[in-house]
Order: C-alpha cells, then sequence, then structure tokens
C-alpha cells in the first residue's frame, strides 16, 4: 500500500505543467458553453415575454375601462363615516423570472400594515391585523413569514394567460363567501406606468355596507339584493382591472429581466473567452519553450 502511495505521489510530482493549464482550460470551455446555453434560453424567454407583453397591454387598456367605471361610481357614493375594517388583497402571479415585481407588491402591503411613512394608504390608519388575502404563489411565499397569522385566502393557477373576467369575478365569488367582515377591500397591486417602469399602488373598493351608507345611495329605494350585487360586481370589476395592469407590468419586468440577463451573459462569454485564449496562448508557448529547450540540449 505504501509503495502505491510513493508511486502516485511520484506520478503527481512528475506531471508536467501543461497538464494544470489543460485542465484549466477544459474547466473554462465548459463554462463557456454553458454561458452560451444559458444566453439562448434568457434571448428566447425575452422573445417571448415581448410578444406576450402587446397582447397584455391591449388586455390592460380593455380592463382599466373597468376600473374607470368603478372609480366614477365611488365618486358619487362618498361616505361619512370611514372605513374601519379593510381587506387587503395582494395581486401577484405564481411566476418567477421578472425582476422585483412580486416584491414590490409584497413590500407595499408590509408597509401599509405597519403605517409606515411609504405606505401605498398615506394619511389612512391601518389595523397591523387587517386580514390579507392574496393571488400567487411568489407574494404567498414572501409575506407567509411577516404576517402569516393575517392570512385568510390564498389563490394560484389565476392569470397564467391573461387573465380574463370570469377569474377576477370567481375570486370576488370566493371573497365574498369567505365569511371575512370587511367595510372596504384595498388591492394592492402593480401599475403600469411604462414599457420599463411600474410602482406598487393601492386602490380601495367600498363594501356593501359603505354603499348603504353614503348619501348618494340613501337617495335612491335601493333593494338590499341590488346593493349587495352592486357591490361584488365593483369588486369584480377592481379586481379584473388589477389583474391585466399587473400581468402586464409582470411581462414588461419579464422582458426586461431576461434582457439584461442576456447582456450579463455576454458580457461574461467575452471576459472567459479572454481568458481561455490567454491560457491557450500560455500553454502553447510552454510547449514551444520545452521543444526549444529539448533541440538545445541535444
Amino acid at each position: 500500500m505504501f509503495a502505491r502511495q510513493t508511486l502516485a505521489r511520484a506520478s503527481q510530482a512528475a506531471a508536467p505543467c501543461g497538464a494544470r493549464n489543460m485542465a484549466t482550460l477544459r474547466e473554462i470551455e465548459l463554462r463557456l458553453k454553458s454561458v452560451r446555453n444559458i444566453q439562448k434560453i434568457t434571448q428566447s424567454m425575452k422573445v417571448v415575454a415581448s410578444t406576450k407583453l402587446a397582447k397584455a397591454q391591449r388586455a390592460m387598456h380593455a380592463g382599466k375601462q373597468y376600473g374607470i367605471a368603478n372609480a366614477e361610481v365611488f365618486a358619487h357614493s362618498s361616505s361619512d363615516s370611514p372605513a374601519t375594517n379593510r381587506l387587503f388583497i395582494v395581486i401577484s402571479s405564481d411566476k418567477g423570472l421578472c425582476g422585483g415585481i412580486h416584491s414590490a407588491v409584497s413590500k407595499a402591503t408590509r408597509r401599509a400594515l405597519s403605517n409606515d411613512v411609504d405606505s401605498p394608504l398615506p394619511g389612512q390608519q391601518i389595523d397591523s391585523e387587517s386580514p390579507v388575502m392574496i393571488i400567487g404563489d411568489k407574494s404567498k411565499g414572501q409575506l407567509m413569514r411577516p404576517i402569516g397569522q393575517n392570512l385568510r385566502l390564498t389563490f394560484n393557477q389565476i392569470g397564467r394567460d391573461i387573465p380574463s373576467f370570469a377569474d377576477a369575478a370567481g375570486v370576488a365569488d370566493l371573497i365574498v363567501r369567505s365569511g371575512v367582515k370587511y367595510d372596504s377591500v384595498v388591492l394592492v397591486y402593480n401599475k403600469f406606468v411604462s414599457a420599463i417602469s411600474y410602482e406598487p399602488a393601492a386602490m380601495e373598493i367600498k363594501g356593501e355596507q359603505a354603499l348603504k351608507d353614503s348619501n348618494a345611495f340613501k337617495a335612491y329605494e335601493n333593494e338590499d339584493d341590488a346593493t349587495k350585487d352592486l357591490a361584488e360586481f365593483s369588486l369584480a370589476n377592481a379586481i379584473f382591472a388589477a389583474l391585466t395592469e399587473s400581468h402586464a407590468c409582470e411581462q414588461s419586468s419579464r422582458r426586461n429581466a431576461m434582457d439584461n440577463a442576456s447582456k450579463n451573459a455576454g458580457e461574461m462569454i467575452g471576459a472567459l473567452t479572454m481568458q481561455y485564449n490567454r491560457g491557450r496562448q500560455a500553454a502553447i508557448t510552454n510547449e514551444l519553450v520545452d521543444i526549444i529547450t529539448g533541440a538545445s540540449a541535444l
């Protein structure tokens, strides 16, 4: 056994220095191949996201009409008593690789519940134990630990493609049937600013009781069922508008993230190629020196 160990040490000591260079060059070559494959994937994802962004923007413009209609209704139905019991709905998605779009709404929700200076609901006192519902697994994973005690419902598999009004109506129906008591609903979502930027925003929707207490609605003799249906329909409208806008922000952010990843991969490929060429040139130079030294000795 000792003889084998001694022979192994001797063979390692006698190994030429070029063997180490060849091993290093092989590692660089494998890494170059890996980075090139990653660059191909990110470029393909950028093209797909660009195509989806155009469709998402068209859906967003159509969905905004629902939000505008809601805003007109609530603008004429102001209530003297402010909402004290708010239900927060965080809108994200199940997919990643799209920058910090999910963490933006998660941080905005935490700031709102902690009454932070940068809260998306400035000037309003929010109960830190307000119930929270989350659409999307990404924000669910981020908010489970800090505000897990506030969670009431979570949704997934919504908005995998372009969100539809049926998705929003299904979510609104489950919220109404969940039994959670609230005076108003606060939607925390990403607001589309441009194709390269977005910002977290909050939209507040009044509940059934708030509509009944508003002076504008008291002027009409509305049945209870009509007010209840209007409140649920307004909630579905707002959710649909927020879903379509968040989906457009997600596709925009994914396209930008894949573009940046492709550029970073290109820079890495350039640096690795330079390192590979220098190592290869050094190995060739060492071999030439060995050949010339041997010829001189003869």
